[in-house]
């Protein structure tokens, strides 16, 4: 028999990865020879000798080009540094999302967000033993803790926090077994509790009535929200016994009709038992199949007869994926590639064998990779595993969700002047051609200025030419407000794998990667997006759009009115994994405000883009009109990281500013530059009437501390300790820009403030407006904006000179259009 389709198929396949644990720092002090063994002490001592660190430690230095020893692999790990590692293992590993049990307390662990700049989406699996040890290590509201305070104090936790996990997961294996009791007694519960906590502090749960206790009480709330709950079974350290960790231990809260509702997952193959496991997952509904560390820490053999013996009964819609990855990138790595080998090698035999046909055998890895747990952790169920970016939608609205499938899939993009525009073609078109191919596109398209589709003159592009719009599918989403849509945001190439260089993202992309390359830094970016509700009104038999209120900034009233409409904006961009920090009405007559999470600089655009795409759905859909562009702001925030930490700030009294020597000379580079960046960020004529004195919107080329007048603003929210700051502000960010150009922009000369060592001067603490004289103002026309372009030598050197051309022969065909016609700005309203 052929498998060559199923070889490759298996080999492409975007992963699920259902279970793992959270990656530390390179100098914790977690020894990187643990992450190949379940030994610990003198034990570990043999682990160089085991089948499966002598293939692991052969399959890493393969991967990072090295020789087959742990110390050039520990030296190449030192050298190269954490993010570059973990990049090349993520991507070797081909997972697009990934659920963190982030319970195993590491040295220098890294939060769930970090992990987020590595795969599209991360999910916390949050683990009840370890929730109910933090609790009892605090003080209750009274003299001691009593089983009553616990558990309402314990519900109220995990209630509090249902809607933003995906799951459950329970350790009782660890402790006392998983020989739960359901009708564990309150008596017996306090008993436990009391004996707990004689047991002194830090809090260690042992006491089996009392984990028991826990077990149950998650287990009602697991119902009440519909979380799935994983389940530690099988072998582990040698604090486990293995004897009590046998799933078949499980049956009589199996057969408790209470909790036949309850979704549970049986971990790591359940090894030496998978037998055990596969009977009872063939036998109970609720029990699904998990394989990670079985899978790779077992010999091939090992692996491959675990997982064929959960095969043997199990159905394979229960069974799943998972690397069961921890504190080393290298174990996602290795967990991945061999699972890929194991059900390869199971589903080849099952097709020998008779059990399987091979296109049967292509759809059971399709479930056991990503489908399965797709649906089981309820992973926006919309999306097919080969095109996951996953996000949690536990909140979203049921009436708008899409069906599963899109018949027409939209592919976005944003041209110069920084208008959205998409093609759109059939599903079955995008899987069949688009996703290899892309989409053909005029040459035009990014010489076209905000008044004409046509190409302007000047940018050396015509309507000769074509190049491919090809759709990044770690983008791809439904859309939340239209049924059997998706949509996708694409980068532009001239053939598929060869980036055009007038691609606003690629653009982005290259600078971003200088910085990285040259400084081992990275920016993360969070805007600010504004923008006006305009309702219809006829006024002597012709239509008109006023604001839909006239409330002044942060009103309530303001907001009483637009709730709704904000309620589902936010459960649309919560479907999108997209994160809004606050909300609020502004200062304009019927003007409102999203701030969005920070994240790193292309997917920050990208979140502006899909941002700005639901806000103008939603409001459409309630009769409204979203207007981000004429008089509105994209005020974005940016910092400083390396190795997953904000090094913006300062530490240790390194800069008299609150921010340290890089952040400095970084946004040094950016005061520096101001003036150029506005033809990026200011890209219409009509955007320097809200670049003006008194108005926030920094209109003098100046900085200052929590100075809202300045144009570059440092920022100290809650939680930075006092002195310090997390970020900077660049206010003269507008609703029209493209925001993949302004980032790019604003990181070239930030890069040039670091190459120059360039210093800030002193901060303006008042209104810069009354320094007149002093200070210099802020381009207060694109002519003059441009002309500083024009004199910028830096930006057309990191962004590159074509590109530029483009967007100065764009801007100047603006500037043109805009004196010809003095109403010309009126349009905006149907452009934007």
């Amino acid at each position: 028999m052929e498998f060559a389709e199923l070889r490759e198929a298996i080999e492409k396949m975007e992963l699920v990865d259902g279970h793992a644990h959270n990656i530390v720092s390179l100098d914790s002090t977690f020894p990187f020879i643990n992450s190949f063994s379940e030994a610990t002490g003198d034990a570990l001592s043999f682990t160089p000798h085991s089948l499966s660190f002598k293939r692991n430690l052969r399959e890493i230095s393969e991967l990072y080009g090295t020789e087959s020893s742990l110390d050039a692999v520990e030296e190449y790990r030192r050298s190269s540094g954490l993010q570059a590692i973990s990049s090349k293992c993520f991507k070797a590993a081909g997972i697009s999302a990934v659920l963190i049990d982030d319970g195993l307390k590491l040295d220098k662990m890294h939060d769930i967000e970090w992990h987020r700049s590595l795969v599209p989406f991360a999910g916390r699996i949050l683990r009840i033993e370890r929730l109910a040890e933090q609790i009892l290590d605090g003080e209750p509201d009274g003299s001691t803790w009593t089983l009553n305070k616990f558990t309402e104090t314990f519900v109220k936790s995990l209630r509090s926090v249902a809607d933003g996990i995906v799951g459950l997961k329970s350790i009782a294996a660890y402790r006392s077994g998983l020989e739960i009791n359901p009708n564990v007694t309150n008596e017996d519960a306090e008993e436990g509790l009391s004996e707990v906590l004689r047991a002194g502090k830090p809090v260690r749960i042992t006491n089996k009535s009392f984990i028991d206790y826990i077990f149950v009480r998650s287990l009602e709330v697991a119902i009440c929200y519909d979380l799935p709950l994983q389940i530690h079974t099988g072998f582990g350290d040698k604090d486990l016994d293995l004897r009590l960790s046998n799933p078949l231990n499980l049956r009589t809260l199996l057969e408790d009709k209470k909790f036949s509702g309850c979704r549970m997952v049986l971990l790591h193959a359940s090894y030496p038992f998978s037998k055990e496991a596969s009977y009872l997952a063939s036998v109970y509904s609720q029990v699904y199949l998990d394989f990670g560390l079985a899978v790779p820490k077992l010999s091939v053999h090992g692996m491959i007869s675990s997982v064929k013996e959960l095969l043997e009964l199990a159905p394979i819609n229960k069974v799943m994926f998972s690397t069961d990855g921890y504190a080393v990138p290298e174990t996602y790595y290795l967990g991945a590639k061999k699972a890929r080998e194991v059900i390869f090698s199971i589903l080849c035999d099952a097709c020998i064998d008779g059990d399987l046909s091979v296109a049967e055998a292509m759809e059971a890895a399709k479930g056991i990779f990503a489908q399965n747990a797709i649906e089981f952790y309820k992973i926006n169920a919309g999306l097919k595993s080969a095109d996951l970016k996953a996000s949690l939608t536990p909140c979203f609205d049921v009436e708008n969700a899409v069906d599963i499938g899109a018949s027409f899939v939209r592919i976005l993009w944003v041209d110069a002047s920084g208008q959205h525009r998409c093609r759109v073609v059939t599903e079955k078109r995008f899987n069949n051609v688009v996703k290899k191919n892309g989409v053909g596109l005029t040459f035009a398209c990014m010489a076209m200025s905000s008044l004409v589709d046509g190409a302007a003159d000047e940018t050396n592009l015509t309507g000769t030419g074509e190049i491919r719009l090809m759709p990044d599918l770690s983008t791809r989403w439904n859309v939340p407000w239209a049924k059997r849509e998706d949509m996708v945001l694409a980068d532009m190439h001239l053939k598929p794998g060869e980036p055009w260089e007038y691609c606003p993202r690629e653009a982005l992309g290259r600078v971003t990667k200088l910085l990285k390359d040259e400084f081992d830094m990275e920016v993360n970016a969070g805007f600010e997006n504004e923008f006006f509700l305009l309702k219809k009104l006829e006024r002597e038999g012709k239509e008109a759009w006023v604001p839909i209120d006239s409330t002044p900034y942060c009103s309530t009233a303001a907001f009483d009115v637009v709730s709704p409409l904000f309620h589902e904006i936010i459960a649309a961009l919560n479907s999108m994994n997209i994160e809004v920090e606050q909300l609020h009405a502004e200062a304009g007559k019927g003007q409102f405000e999203l701030a969005l999470g920070h994240t790193t600089c292309t997917p920050a655009a990208d979140n502006l883009i899909f941002t700005r795409e639901v806000v103008k759905a939603v409001a459409r859909k309630h009769g409204l009109y979203d207007l981000h562009d004429v008089g509105s702001g994209s005020h974005v925030h940016l910092s400083l990281w390396q190795n997953g930490k904000n090094i913006f700030t300062g530490s240790g009294g390194s800069n008299q500013h609150g921010m340290s020597t890089a952040g400095e000379q970084f946004m040094a580079g950016v005061l520096d530059h101001l003036p150029s960046i506005l033809a990026f960020t200011a890209p219409v004529p009509n955007s320097y009437d809200r670049i003006q004195p008194h108005m926030w919107s920094g209109a003098y080329q100046c900085w200052g501390k929590e100075n809202r007048e300045a144009a570059l603003r440092t920022a100290s929210p809650p939680g930075i300790p006092d002195g310090l700051v997390s970020n900077f502000e660049v206010k003269s960010f507008d609703g029209c820009a493209n925001p993949h150009l302004g980032l790019a922009a604003i990181v070239a000369a930030g890069i040039d403030g670091l190459r120059r060592h360039l210093h800030l001067p002193e901060p303006i603490d008042g209104d810069p407006a009354n320094l007149e004289g002093k200070l210099n103002r802020l381009p207060t026309s694109l002519s003059e904006s441009l002309e500083a372009l024009r004199k910028d030598n830096v930006l057309h050197e990191i962004i590159g000179e074509k590109l530029l051309v483009a967007i100065k022969g764009v801007r100047k065909a603006e500037i043109d259009n805009y004196s010809k016609n003095k109403d010309a700005y009126k349009l905006l309203i149907h452009r934007y």
